[in-house]
Order: structure tokens, then sequence, then C-alpha cells
């Protein structure tokens, strides 16, 4: 091929790959309709893409490949998460997803359509810049190699500029690249700060013979507060509205979480962070299991979704070192895990030690289809089974994105889920005996949409632009004293999850009045929450938290009309 002819078939190459984000581009002509900001974006689009052209034309073989991977890479991250979430992938959901690396295995079961698309523009983007060009190249040697730079220089300053903003329609090599430099950037700039021991006192450890008193904190996964039969005569049955003789159930309803991805809500539940202060709390503050070792209980993390004792959602060696016993469920089925995460809760709250217990369930997280067993479908018709058994985070249909039907397949998939995993457990918990004094704060990390409404985009949760629902969940209250049914009368429909690490520090003993000067106050205090929760958890840049207010009355109530075959629960 002559040098010309390779130097056409690269450009074709080139703009084929960059074609498969059109969606993005056509998205961000319309927003800007007929304006100045519509020639800005096109001067800004024409010359990274100039310069997209000129790293092509690289001579050494070396830097040509290394920056073809480099774009590749970029483009099937930005471009998947795009195609998902029908919305632009912003710095703060870049940070996110970053963070939630260890479910990428899942996120390929649950979006792997989405998936394959980008990465057919990747590879042709890869071959157009990588493949060696012809004798005679267009561009100066010098030139090409700047190309790549100053492309890079450009967008990333614009995007600090802006607070990382400004990459809405840009191509996804760009954005992608820009975002990993300044997510590089910061870490270095911004190195991490030690992290300060225990400071409050706690009361002394009642004597021995004394109610013994666990404290435990159930974290769920991805359960939507409106699917629970304790928040909408419509929900799926969760075995608390009738709970056990003598097992106090106060349902505080529909709660916002902290934020609508799990990193951000668990890390911060575990260490306190409050609406205005959690970045730092969050780095620097002791966790949970810090403070229960200080107040003299034994600690105990029951991990329903990780195995081979790997870490999750933050949790580093610093922290590992103040949990007692460390449990996971390796060779346990996944659809049986939150069962065998009951009987090790179980087991824990019998043992004759005062302990503070995290349980990080396996709950509905995606995929859906293979979280409960065939026989126990009680909602019809549901998702295809027998293809995501082994995943811990289902394959979506094809037609997910339009399709009104799947939707409602993926809804009644999501209820027998709910059913096993919510219900399951605590039949099986209170089967087991929930001893007196033991207090047992129930929530989930974020909530869901179903796509009741019909909106576009197979995400369920993490969305940039979320719906209220994704932050909504359930919050209840087992065992203690009638305070907490006072409390939840009180406040229902209008708590949220930064109560819950002050509520537990009070239960260990610490003074109310101390742990309210540094986290707020619980959910037994007389003040009402915001009901929001934070879109933008990672706020950098400048830029500030984003808070979705939460109206409960104005949820998607689970559909009716999805659910005809349903059968007794």
């Amino acid at each position: 091929m002559t040098g010309t002819g390779r130097t056409w078939l690269k450009t074709i190459l080139l703009l084929a790959g960059l074609a498969f984000g059109w969606p993005g581009f056509a998205a961000r002509i319309a927003m800007l309709g007929v304006s100045p900001g519509l020639a800005l974006y096109a001067g800004l689009f024409l010359l990274l893409l100039a310069c997209l052209w000129g790293a092509a034309f690289i001579a050494r073989g070396w830097l040509r490949w290394g920056w073809a991977l480099v774009f590749a890479l970029a483009t099937l991250f930005v471009d998947s998460f795009q195609a998902a979430t029908a919305d632009a992938m912003s710095y703060d959901a870049f940070v996110t997803m970053t963070q939630s690396a260890a479910f990428a295995g899942d996120a390929l079961a649950q979006h792997g359509g989405e998936m394959a698309w980008a990465g057919a523009g990747a590879l042709l983007l890869f071959i157009a810049i990588g493949m060696r060009p012809g004798p005679r190249r267009p561009l100066p040697a010098w030139l090409a190699a700047a190309a790549p730079v100053a492309g890079l220089s450009l967008l990333s300053i614009l995007l600090f500029v802006r607070g990382g903003e400004g990459g809405r329609g840009l191509p996804g090599a760009w954005v992608g690249t820009a975002y990993s430099l300044l997510y590089g950037w910061e870490a270095v700039s911004d190195p991490a700060r030690p992290r300060e021991d225990v400071r409050l006192v706690p009361r002394p450890a009642p004597d021995s013979g004394t109610d013994l008193g666990d404290i435990v904190l159930i974290v769920d996964e991805s359960i939507a507060a409106r699917y629970l039969d304790i928040n909408d005569p419509a929900g799926v049955r969760s075995g608390l509205a009738r709970p056990p003789a003598g097992v106090g159930v106060a349902n505080f309803g529909v709660a916002a979480s902290i934020t609508n991805c799990s990193y951000g809500s668990n890390m911060t539940l575990r260490h306190g962070g409050t609406r205005g202060a959690y970045r730092r709390i969050n780095a620097t503050m002791p966790s949970l299991f810090a403070y229960a070792k200080r107040a003299g209980f034994g600690t105990v993390y029951i991990d329903a979704q990780r195995g081979g004792g790997a870490y999750q959602n933050g949790m580093d060696d610093r922290e590992r070192r103040d949990i007692d016993r460390f449990v996971q469920f390796d060779a346990v089925p996944v659809a049986d895990r939150d069962r065998a995460a009951a009987d090790a809760l179980v087991a824990t709250l019998h043992n004759g030690r005062r302990d503070v217990v995290l349980v990080n369930k396996m709950g509905a997280h995606f995929p859906v289809a293979d979280k409960y067993p065939a026989d126990r479908m009680r909602y019809r018709p549901a998702l295809p089974r027998g293809r995501t058994a082994a995943v811990t985070e289902m394959q979506l249909p094809e037609n997910l994105v339009t399709g009104a039907e799947s939707w409602r397949r993926y809804r009644n998939s999501y209820r027998n889920t709910l059913l096993w995993t919510v219900g399951g457990f605590f039949d099986r918990l209170f089967a087991g005996g929930v001893p007196a004094g033991t207090l047992i704060v129930y929530t989930s990390d974020h909530g869901q949409t179903l796509h009741e409404r019909g909106d576009a985009g197979t995400t369920t949760h993490c969305s940039p632009a979320p719906a209220p629902e994704e932050g909504a969940v359930p919050l209840v209250v087992i065992g203690g004293d009638d305070a907490w049914a006072a409390a939840a009368r009180r406040h229902f429909d209008a708590t949220s999850h930064y109560r819950i690490f002050p509520t537990l520090l009070a239960a260990m003993g610490y003074d109310k009045g101390a742990v309210r000067r540094l986290y707020g106050p619980g959910l037994d205090a007389p003040a009402r929450d915001p009901l929001t929760f934070n879109a933008r958890f990672n706020a950098r840049l400048g830029r500030g938290p984003l808070w979705v207010a939460i109206r409960p009355k104005a949820l998607p109530a689970p559909p009716a009309q999805d659910t005809p075959a349903a059968t007794p629960d």
C-alpha cells in the first residue's frame, strides 16, 4: 500500500472508531443548539480530533502503540459507561467507577452489550493509531509526537479550570485520558493523611453477667425502599413487617442514602462522614471498628460479597487490624451467601461476648436473575436464568434500553431476589433468636431506579444525574427499647444514613453530646434530617457536592401490572 493509501486508511479507521461515540456528540449538539457555545464546542472537538490524528503518525512504533493503547482503554471505559447510562461521564462518575474497579467483572455481566459496542470502537481506534504509517508522512515527526501531548494538556487544563466539567460530547479517548491525568495529579498533590486514634472516652463496660448488648449494622445491597412490604403495600415480604413476639422493629420508612453508589455509602457508614465534612472525616477519623475496640467490644465483619480476604469499599490494612473476625463465604454459592451471613450473625449474637458487627450483604447486587433458587420464583414473568449464577454482582436483554417488557421482567427478578435475600435473611435471623439487649440497624447502601418511569439507559444506580429513587433506602432499627418506635414515628420518611454512625457510637457508650459535636445527631434526635443524598460524592477540583432531595410520596411504586402471575409468598 502506498504512503498516501495508508494515510487514508488510518484516517478512515480513526473516524470509524470515533463514530461509535456519535450519540454523545449528537446529544451535546442538541443541547447547545445554534449558539456561540456550539461554535466553541465544534472548535475544541476539531482541535482534539486533529491531535488524535496527529498521534497516528508518530514515527517511533513503541510510542505510537503506547498512545494507541491509552486512547483505546480510555474509549472503552468512557463509552461503555455512557452507553449504559445514556448520559455523559462526569469526573465524579469517573472517580466513582475507578474506586469500584473490584466489580468490573460484574459490570461486564450486566452491561456486556454496551461494553462490546464500545470495545468495537476502541479496537478500530487502537488499530488506526497504532498501525505503521507509510514512508511519506503528512506531518513532521516533531509535530506528530507533540500532538497527543498538546491535546491532553489542553483538555486537562480546561477540565481543571472548570472543576472537572467540560468533557461532555468530546471523544472518550480524550475524556478518559484527561480524567486519568487529573486523578493521578490529585493523588500526588493530596497524599493520604494519617488516620487519627479514638479520642472520645466511652463509659465503662458493664460487669459480666449483665445484658451483653451486641450492636449490629446490616448494610444490604441495592435495595429500593418501596419494594419492601414495610414501605409499600405492593412490596415484597421482607420478614420485618411481622417480626416474632418479643422482637421490636422500628421502621423509619424511606431514608436517604449517603450517595447513589456503593463505595461512598459504605465508606461513610464505616467512618461517620457528615454532609459538611465527609471527605475529611472519611480520610482521617477512626473507623467504626476502632471505636468498638476502644469501648471494649469484640469486632466482627461479615462480608457476603467478596472472597479470598479481599477488601472493598475503601477498606485497608489499617482498618482490618481493628477487626477480630473477618468472615467471607468463598465456597458458598452466590445465591446462598446472605443465608450463610444470617447464620454467622446468629452464631455471633449467641457467643457470650459483646460484639460490634458489620454485615455487608449480597442483597440485590446486579446481576439479579440468578440471585435466588429456581423453585423460589414467585414473581413472573422474570428474566432468563442460568447465565450468571457465579457472578457476585446478569446480563440484560439486548433491547433493555427501550424495552418496557424487559424492564418488567427485570423488576420481577428483582422482587424474587428480595424475597430470597431480604425476607429469607430475616426469617433465618429471627429463627435463630435475637437476644434481649441486641441493637440492630438495617439499611441498604443505595436504592435503585428500575425504570418505572420509562427513562432510557440500563443502569440502576451510580447515574451521573440520578433519579431520587437511587438514593431512597429502607432504614429499620431492630431490638432496643420502646424509644426507638417513638423515634421512628417521629422521623418516618424523614431521616438518613448520616444518623446511623452517631447512633452506633452512642450505643457503644460514648457520650451523645461529644458524638454529636463530631458526627451530628443520631436517629433518636429531635432535629429533622434534610432527606437528601449526594449525587456528586467525589466532589473535586473546587466543585461541591450535589444534593438530591427525596420526596417519598413521589417515588414510583412497584408497578402492579408487572406481576399478574405472582404466587403467594
